[in-house]
C-alpha cells in the first residue's frame, strides 16, 4: 500500500476511536442508485456522527431571525469521520445482502434483486446503525436513451479548476449560495420528460463527502432526480491521489457495459475535460451515444476556470456535437436531431 493510503488509514483510525470515545455512532448516508429489473448498484456512506446529526456533518441547522436556514459551510462535510471496513447490510426485493464498506466507508456495490421499472428503496444499516432508506431508479428494459451531465459548470457555476476558488466553493461558501447554471436546470428536466423512463445520472469528480450538499441543490433548483456518481478523495493503494479523468472514464464504460441497449446523451462544458473524455467515449462505444452536448463558458467564467479546454471543437463522426451558452440554446440544438 502507497505509503499516503497508510499514513491515512492510521488518521482515519485515530479519529475514529477519539469519536467513539466521545459517544459517536456509526450511521449510514444513503446515496441514489440505479439499476436492471435484475440487479441494482447501491452506493452508500458509513460514517460516526452524533445521533442529533444525521449526516455526520451539522446539527439542526440554525434559524436566522427572518426564518431561514442560517448557512451551511462546506468544510463540515469534510470534517466527519469514515468507518474503515464495516458491514453494511442490504436489504432489497425480499432478500437481504450484507457487504463490505471501503477504506473510506464507501459502499458501491451490485446485488441482484428483481424489481419492476421505476423508483424504488432499498433499506441500509450496519449492526450498529438504525436502518436508512436508499433511493433506486431501476430502467425498464425497453428504454433506449439515457442522460449523463456533468456536475461542475455545468449544472452548478463552481470554477473549480482553480485552486484557490475550488477551494473557497467548497469548503466556505454557504451551500445556499451556490449558482445554478442558467437554463440547465429547465433543459435537463424538458429532456427527462421528452424521454419518459430514461435514467439521469450526474457524473462529476466531486468528493462523496459533498453528496448530501449535492443532492439538495439539485433538488432546490428543480433538476430531474438521478444517481450521483462521486468519488472518494485522497490517496489510493498505489498513488497520492486519485484521477478525476480515469473516475470518469471508468464510469462510462460501466454504464455501456450495463446497459448496452441505451444510446447516452452526454453533457458537459468545455472549461475542463468533458469533450477529450467524451470524445474518448464516442470513439470506443460509437452505439452507446446520442449526442453530445457542451456548455461553453463565458468569457469571465473561463478566465476564472483557468481558460478553456484546449481539445478543439471540430466535426466528430457519428453522434452530433453540440455547443452553446445555457440550457436553452442546447435545447434547441437538440431538438434539430430530434432528441426533444
Amino acid at each position: 500500500m502507497h505509503r499516503a493510503a497508510r499514513a491515512e488509514d492510521w488518521l482515519h483510525d485515530v479519529r475514529e476511536r477519539h469519536a467513539r470515545s466521545r459517544g459517536y455512532r456509526p450511521i449510514v448516508i444513503p446515496y441514489a442508485g440505479y439499476g436492471t429489473t435484475e440487479r441494482v448498484r447501491i452506493l452508500c456512506r458509513v460514517l460516526l456522527a452524533k445521533p442529533e446529526d444525521p449526516e455526520g456533518q451539522a446539527r439542526e441547522p440554525r434559524r436566522r431571525t427572518d426564518g431561514r436556514d442560517a448557512g451551511i459551510r462546506g468544510w463540515r462535510s469534510f470534517t466527519s469521520v469514515p468507518v474503515n471496513d464495516v458491514t453494511v447490510t442490504i436489504e432489497i426485493g425480499g432478500d437481504t445482502h450484507r457487504v463490505q464498506a471501503d477504506r473510506g466507508g464507501v459502499v458501491d456495490t451490485v446485488v441482484e434483486a428483481r424489481l419492476a421499472p421505476g423508483w424504488h428503496v432499498a433499506r441500509l444499516h450496519t449492526d450498529d446503525s438504525a436502518p436508512v432508506e436508499a433511493p433506486l431508479f431501476i430502467v425498464a428494459p425497453t428504454v433506449r436513451l439515457g442522460i449523463i451531465s456533468d456536475v461542475d459548470d455545468t449544472v452548478m457555476v463552481t470554477t473549480l479548476p482553480r485552486p484557490l476558488l475550488a477551494a473557497w466553493n467548497t469548503f466556505v461558501l454557504d451551500e445556499h449560495a451556490r449558482v445554478p447554471t442558467p437554463g440547465m436546470a429547465v433543459f435537463l428536466d424538458r429532456l427527462a420528460a421528452a424521454h419518459e423512463g430514461a435514467p439521469v445520472i450526474y457524473l462529476s469528480t466531486g468528493a462523496w463527502n459533498v453528496a448530501p450538499t449535492l443532492t439538495r441543490f439539485l433538488s432546490r433548483n428543480l433538476y430531474p432526480a438521478g444517481a450521483l456518481l462521486l468519488t472518494d478523495w485522497g490517496p489510493t493503494h498505489d498513488r497520492w491521489f486519485r484521477s478525476g479523468r480515469d473516475h470518469k472514464r471508468a464510469n462510462l464504460r460501466r454504464l455501456a457495459q450495463e446497459f448496452p441497449d441505451i444510446r447516452w446523451i452526454l453533457i458537459g462544458d468545455d472549461g475542463q475535460h468533458d469533450e477529450a473524455i467524451y470524445s474518448e467515449f464516442q470513439r470506443d462505444f460509437p452505439e452507446s451515444v446520442a449526442a453530445i452536448a457542451i456548455r461553453r463558458l463565458s468569457p469571465s467564467e473561463a478566465v476564472l476556470a483557468g481558460g478553456r479546454s484546449k481539445d478543439a471543437a471540430q466535426a466528430r463522426p457519428g453522434a452530433p456535437w453540440v455547443y452553446g451558452p445555457d440550457g436553452s440554446s442546447l435545447a434547441d440544438q437538440l431538438a434539430e436531431h430530434d432528441l426533444f
